[in-house]
């Protein structure tokens, strides 16, 4: 009997869907495995807490990981992974080297989540307002990703905006990119009919981590700016916000006065969005894909987006709302689109033919893992082409490797 392959994923953190949408992006890709016959085992050198997924009920094995440690070699040699899967670049940074050591014929693929570098520059550049310029490059940041990158031998981009970022402007390989957005089976497209309608919703909604900051900039934004607007023209209405890790200081934002609400975290997301008729979404910087315009598409909520929250989603189909970064056009248009139904359900329609016709688990999942496949056949002859991948390996176990043999020594010493 032949022996299943196996697939070790580096986790940044362990996995929470309900929190982040980074959580069901890396739960959909072991999920994905699995049904390809993988055995599949989750290592993080982070704590499980009460939100974590419960990997073991699916079938991945959990294993805890250490960082700057030679039981690290140890393990992985006897694990002989198959393919290694490191969750954002970081932990590539960490780990990578001691597996291209220890099992050189593993394939090694990085998932980004989202283009850290990107998001930062605009953070910093915020004034700016540039979806992307060539100085974004010229940081550390940006040069430490791209390195990961040219490191690993497949690299998962989640946003084509990204993609093309990447093929343009750095000149990378599109032989070494893979792009694989967030994806849906066709069950989860039979919700339609199951929906409330228009008339049967009511309020605004916004949803997002209270640890990301670019949701924590656009809270304030809708607070200060863009509520005010919206209540003073149609008081009658709430606007109230979720997101997990919201501290005391966050959950002080509510004004109940103005029905500003900040209600935390949100326990079952699908059931409490669908009950509202819009989401709210001006983020002023950000990357990759954003989850909760994602899940309000699934939910049949229409949006008032920003460019940036729009970002890699639309390609050449219709928003499922409206795209305005200027104040007071959006909320003028935020107004409209909450109250004419007319308006509200093209919109709601416009989503489920994106999610639909770019966010359907047919059109990615067999592609990938026939290039998983492909790889895996010849990795040495694909790797050869990668010459500035080899070169900043090379780098990398020098330079990385002796810094982490350092700390390793010098907590010994410590302890």
């Amino acid at each position: 009997m032949q022996c299943k392959k196996t697939l070790f994923c580096i986790g940044f953190v362990y996995p929470e869907p309900k929190s982040s949408a980074a959580g069901m992006r890396i739960l959909q890709l072991l999920e994905l495995f699995l049904e390809n016959d993988y055995k599949v085992i989750f290592g993080t050198t982070a704590k499980n807490i009460s939100y974590s997924f419960p990997l073991e009920s699916i079938g991945v094995e959990v294993k805890s990981i250490s960082l700057n440690d030679s039981s690290f070699d140890a393990f992985i040699i006897e694990l002989n992974p198959s393919i290694v899967l490191f969750d954002r670049f970081m932990t590539e940074e960490q780990f990578g080297w001691r597996v291209s050591k220890n099992c050189p014929k593993a394939l090694r693929i990085l998932d980004t989540e989202d283009l850290h570098f990107l998001r930062k520059s605009r953070q910093d550049n915020i004034k700016d307002k540039f979806l992307f310029s060539k100085k974004f490059l010229d940081t550390d940041l940006a040069k430490r990703e791209i390195a990961s990158i040219y490191r690993s031998d497949i690299t998962l981009i989640i946003s084509e905006f990204e993609y093309n970022i990447l093929v343009s402007e750095v000149g990378t390989d599109p032989d070494i990119l893979f792009y694989i957005p967030y994806f849906f089976s066709f069950k989860e497209f039979k919700i339609k009919k199951s929906l409330p309608d228009f008339n049967d919703r009511k309020n605004f909604v916004f949803v997002g981590n209270f640890m990301h900051p670019p949701n924590l900039t656009a809270i304030l934004y809708l607070k200060n700016k863009i509520w005010p607007r919206i209540i003073q023209k149609n008081p009658e209405v709430e606007l109230h916000i979720y997101g997990s890790y919201a501290t005391k200081e966050h959950m002080s934002l509510g004004d109940s006065k103005n029905k500003f609400k900040v209600k935390g975290r949100i326990d079952d997301l699908y059931s409490t969005l669908r009950t509202y008729r819009l989401m709210l979404v001006p983020l002023e910087f950000g990357a990759g894909l954003k989850g909760k315009v994602i899940d309000s598409m699934r939910c049949g909520t229409p949006c008032a987006l920003s460019s940036i929250a729009a970002e890699g989603i639309f390609g050449n189909f219709l928003a499922n709302g409206f795209i305005e970064d200027k104040l007071e056009e959006f909320t003028f248009k935020a107004v409209k689109l909450y109250s004419n139904k007319h308006y509200w359900e093209v919109s709601q329609n416009n989503g489920f033919e994106v999610i639909k016709k770019r966010f359907s688990k047919s059109i990615f999942a067999k592609p990938f893992m026939q290039k998983v496949a492909f790889l895996m056949t010849d990795i040495e002859k694909h790797r050869l082409k990668n010459v500035v991948g080899l070169i900043l390996e090379h780098h990398s176990m020098k330079s990385t490797k002796y810094l982490s043999k350092w700390i390793e020594e010098k907590n010994k010493i410590s302890k």
